[in-house]
């Protein structure tokens, strides 16, 4: 690739750069113009805009410096007034005409950019939908919702500067205000598109949202599988005790929960509740709760299996519900397979599931364990390391196997291909 371009930074010590060309075929080269390269990147600019210094750059790369907390003009180097940016339409159609010129080459016609939206359009648009809130217009509302969700789709910036400017409340007073409305289906439905960008949403937001008839509504979107009001759901939950109870009010929210159980978002929601309430655990085991999420270990992702294993150990906090895992024929053999397959963080629950159910059952639970291998693989675990909490209980469930095989005359002809490079020294 041929060098044909030299760029020189303006201010402070004057410093060539050689930038490459845009190679577009073997043949030919196409050397951009300085006027048209960005001063940051030295590429083509795709979306000019002039900042308050009047030095113009691409609008990605300037945006990504004032991230970065920097508050000056790259070029001149001088602390500016304002971050705002002006499109430079003039540049712009420049440069489209320079690639219409240029279009025998494998370079296209740069697009006309869509102007992100400002903060002062956010807050006219925010104003508009408290506004027809409050009118109780349903085609007002259902109007700014969609362009809402036109500028989100469009780039995350507008996405960050409608939350930046209010917007999630509003969207929690409109869900509230419509949510008996029977007719007010999908404008609901896209109001919770544009709420799983919102969160955080502040303590007036969440009161809207937790509103008896809001959760009531957002329990009917669960029960249809809606991913989105499983997301909300779990926010909700995450971030006050009082939500969990209140949500546990409801008629039927764990069917829901429990029907939508194969989104890994609802694992969250449930392990929440348990564990905030555990009184409703005997609720969930009577809708195959147990079975549903050892079915979701088989072949899941580490996420999942996260999730699933800590729905599992908040079960094993009640005698029914370690009953209600002992019972089932698929425990051990997952567990076990999955010891050294899993994150370290799902390792410290699937040991404690295990400790719980080998530690209240008749000893066929540690016979099971012992006859699927789990002694080897136990014993790699606590070489290679693990947190104290679960060494202490991988270690106790060692003692419990060696009794174990002490007293049947076990044999251990286990799976032979376990790895034991990390091992030390024999247990």
């Amino acid at each position: 690739m041929g060098l044909s371009l030299r760029a020189r930074r303006r201010g402070g010590n004057k410093k060539e750069v050689q930038v490459p060309a845009i190679s577009c075929s073997d043949e030919e080269d196409i050397t951009i113009p300085s006027q048209f390269q960005c001063p940051i990147s030295y590429d083509l600019m795709k979306d000019p805009v002039i900042i308050a210094s009047g030095i113009t750059y691409d609008r990605e790369n300037i945006e990504k410096w004032f991230e970065s907390g920097c508050k000056t003009c790259p070029v001149t180097n001088t602390v500016l007034t304002t971050l705002e940016q002006i499109p430079n339409h003039s540049i712009r159609r420049m440069i489209q005409e320079w690639c219409v010129v240029a279009k025998g080459s494998s370079l296209g016609r740069i697009p006309t950019p869509r102007v992100p939206v400002t903060s002062h359009q956010a807050v006219e648009i925010c104003g508009k939908l408290l506004s027809a809130t409050g009118r109780e217009d349903h085609a007002a509302c259902v109007e700014m919702v969609k362009k809402m969700k036109r500028l989100g789709k469009e780039s995350e910036r507008n996405k960050k500067c409608l939350k930046e400017n209010g917007i999630g409340l509003v969207l929690c007073v409109c869900f509230d205000a419509f949510s008996e409305n029977a007719n007010a289906t999908d404008l609901l439905e896209d109001v919770m598109v544009l709420l799983t960008w919102m969160f955080p949403i502040g303590l007036e937001g969440q009161a809207r949202l937790t509103s008896s008839s809001s959760f009531k509504r957002l329990v009917g979107f669960l029960r249809g599988g809606d991913q989105n009001a499983a997301i909300l759901v779990k926010e909700l939950l995450s971030l006050d005790e009082a939500n969990v109870h209140a949500l546990a009010a409801i008629n039927g929210v764990e069917e829901a929960l429990v029907r939508s159980i194969r989104d890994s978002v609802s694992l969250a929601s449930i392990y929440r509740m348990i564990s905030v309430k555990p009184e409703i655990t005997t609720r969930f085991l009577g809708l195959d709760l147990v079975n549903l999420t050892v079915e979701m270990l088989v072949d899941s992702e580490n996420s999942v299996c996260e999730k699933a294993l800590l729905v599992l150990n908040a079960i094993c906090e009640s005698n029914e519900g370690r009953r209600e895992i002992r019972g089932n024929e698929l425990v051990m053999p997952i567990l076990v397979k999955k010891i050294l397959k899993v994150s370290e963080i799902a390792k410290k629950d699937l040991v404690c599931v295990m400790w719980r159910i080998c530690k209240s059952g008749d000893g066929s639970e540690v016979e099971e364990a012992l006859r699927l291998g789990a002694f080897k693989k136990l014993v790699v675990m606590l070489q290679v390391g693990c947190g104290e909490g679960t060494k202490e209980k991988v270690t106790e469930l060692l003692k419990m196997m060696n009794i174990q095989m002490k007293m049947n005359g076990f044999v251990d002809n286990s799976d032979s291909s376990i790895e034991f490079k990390h091992l030390k020294r024999p247990f």
